[in-house]
């Protein structure tokens, strides 16, 4: 668009979004501009960052929320301010206008079959999901069941509030379940949480059980590299990014923002959503994952 504005980027905290989104911009909108914030995963934080933008007259919010569920009183304060907000990454509650992500259900889906493909026999398995308040991680665990659920035994599952919880889950689950010889396969929401449970794995023998990630960033592919973690489940970081960016210039302009679906977030139905598959990175195939940030050609995603 021939006229420019300022668009706020608040990020949960620090990865290669900024620098993508900012040049996805840019390639649509080159006299507009990219004010950011980065949460370093403090909701409160957020709250008053997300207030100083509408303080400051900023009018299209990019909202990566550290909590969704506690962003909906300032996702409904930037509505009736007069901003237009875009959730990134994670669904924030509250009357968004639209909403970026990769595809939860895919992920779960792929992350269950990798899990599957790992074992060497069929349980018991431990799943740490991500907040029961996060509507990502409830459609990830919906979807992870629905290949899981017959196929193998869940011995241990919770839903975690935060990834170093996961700790002392890996040391309770082998103990309830008779030692690190019961245990068959370990599937993580996401990449935090998985980094916080292969050295917890290590610590109490369970080297070698086949552990799945969700991210795909540079640690995570260290450890699949390495053969410490079977495989992760890839986002297309620039992906994301370039949609973010295109939805900010359609709402900015006041232009409809049609997505590949159709989501509601449990406050607000139909919400235009452009859903990024994922791809799964083995040790097979981990040489040819590109390095988080970069574009991605068809089969890579990173996150």
């Amino acid at each position: 668009m021939r006229e420019g504005f300022t668009v706020g980027l608040l990020l949960p905290g620090e990865g290669p979004d900024r620098s993508l989104f900012t040049r996805a911009l840019a390639s649509l909108c080159p006299r507009c501009d990219v004010r950011y914030a980065d949460a370093a995963g403090d909701r409160a934080r957020q709250g008053r960052q997300i207030g100083q933008m509408l303080a400051d007259g900023v009018r299209v919010l990019v909202l990566g929320a550290v909590d969704p569920e506690a962003a909906a009183p300032w996702v409904a304060r930037a509505k009736l301010s007069g901003a237009k907000v875009i959730a990134y990454d994670r669904l924030a509650n509250g009357p968004v206008d639209a909403y970026v992500a990769t595809d939860p259900a895919r992920v779960g889906r792929e992350q269950a079959l990798a899990l599957l493909a790992a074992m060497k026999t069929a349980g018991p398995v431990l799943l740490f999901n991500g907040p029961a308040t996060d509507p990502y991680a409830a459609t990830v665990k919906r979807s992870l069941h629905a290949v899981l659920d017959g196929r193998v035994t869940i011995g241990w599952e919770r839903d975690l509030a935060r990834p170093a919880d996961a700790v002392r889950e890996v040391a309770a689950a082998v103990a309830a379940l008779g030692g690190p010889a019961k245990v068959a396969g370990v599937c993580c929401a996401d990449e935090a949480t998985a980094e916080a449970v292969a050295a917890e794995m290590a610590r109490v023998g369970l080297a070698g059980v086949p552990l799945i990630g969700h991210g795909g960033r540079s640690a995570a592919l260290s450890r699949v590299r390495a053969g410490t973690q079977a495989a992760t489940v890839r986002t297309d970081a620039a992906a994301q990014a370039s949609a973010a960016a295109k939805m900010a210039v359609q709402v900015a302009s006041g232009r409809v923002v049609y997505g590949t679906a159709v989501v509601s977030n449990g406050t607000t139905v139909s919400i235009p959503a452009v859903l990024v598959p994922p791809a799964v990175v083995t040790k097979a195939t981990a040489h040819q994952a590109p390095a988080p940030g970069a574009a991605a050609g068809p089969g890579h995603r990173p996150h």
